[in-house]
């Protein structure tokens, strides 16, 4: 039986993670309309696109016709501590084909580089989430930028030098509010810089709105 709580934050939360949790349930079943992705043919492809705008979808469906895949799951493990992001998680699971190999790591370099067949990388704003915590940006430690930018860096070669086809799928955070707090800024500029050095070196750009897909050239 669940706990109650008087926390409207928290009950807001469970409600999410409980609809969450059943979208993933339904999910093994069957799969939601998105336009079908049938215009891309091996190379590098870089995904973009807002929240619950259908861009993991269209980037499963680009690698779909392989008979292998190794899927790189580059955010934060599940945890109790947020039962939102755990029903994420559960969601994208059950979408994901059985045969599928999945490396979850915060590595996405070294698993890129270590790939042998075709790569899908969801995603690079909750990678990058991992790696401006670990670099310290959010306390402003010092040397963080340089130790993101080596890592950035790093990141930017192993996708310019990947031999396997590969997509990215990342967040698009330019359209938005100036974020009010410190970290919400960092975040957004970075990624920002991430998603444009990525898409140079991509010999495709896709920006998923609303289940539609635009062709960015």
């Amino acid at each position: 039986m669940p706990c109650m709580t008087n926390d409207p934050k928290r009950r807001l939360a469970e409600f999410a993670a409980g609809r969450l949790e059943a979208a993933a349930s339904a999910l093994r079943g069957r799969r939601a309309p998105v336009q079908r992705a049938n215009d891309v043919e091996g190379g590098k492809t870089l995904v973009l696109g807002g929240v619950r705008s259908g861009k993991s979808r269209y980037a499963e469906q680009l690698v779909g016709r392989y008979p292998g895949v190794t899927y790189i799951a580059a955010g934060m493990p599940p945890s109790d501590d947020d039962p939102d992001w755990s029903a994420r998680v559960a969601a994208h699971r059950a979408r994901r084909p059985s045969h599928w190999a999945t490396v979850e790591t915060g590595d996405v370099t070294a698993a890129l580089r270590d790939a042998d067949s075709p790569v899908l990388i969801d995603c690079l704003g909750t990678w990058l989430t991992r790696v401006l915590d670990e670099s310290g940006a959010w306390e402003q430690r010092d040397g963080w930028q340089q130790r993101v930018d080596e890592r950035l860096g790093a990141f930017a070669d192993a996708w310019r030098q990947a031999s396997v086809p590969a997509v990215a799928v990342s967040n698009e955070v330019g359209s938005g509010v100036v974020p009010a707090s410190a970290s919400g800024r960092i975040f957004r500029d970075v990624l920002g810089a991430l998603n444009t050095t990525v898409a140079t070196h991509s010999d495709a750009v896709r920006l998923i709105v609303a289940g539609r897909v635009l062709t960015l050239e």
